[in-house]
């Protein structure tokens, strides 16, 4: 996985987060498959499509913070997670 430090993409802007579809406890392949780029400011009350249920890992940048809820619109239980 990236370290929290390095969610940069190529063009340098920032990002605060980063999601991944694979995991897996061998850490050289974690955070694999398909990406979804969370940048700052970013308010989702919806994951995008195909997406719902498919994140199982996540790096969280420095000064950024997530929060999830296990509803949807924000509903449910939530955890908040940071670098």
């Amino acid at each position: 996985c990236p370290t929290a430090a390095d969610l940069r993409p190529p063009n340098g802007t920032r990002v605060c987060a980063q999601l991944y579809t694979d995991n897996s406890p061998y850490y050289d392949q974690c955070c694999a498959g398909d990406v979804l780029v969370v940048p700052p400011g970013t308010d989702m009350p919806y994951m995008p499509r195909g997406w719902s249920a498919r994140a199982s890992s996540l790096v969280v940048g420095t000064r950024c913070e997530m929060t999830v809820w296990s509803g949807k619109a924000k509903g449910g239980k939530s955890r908040r997670f940071s670098a």
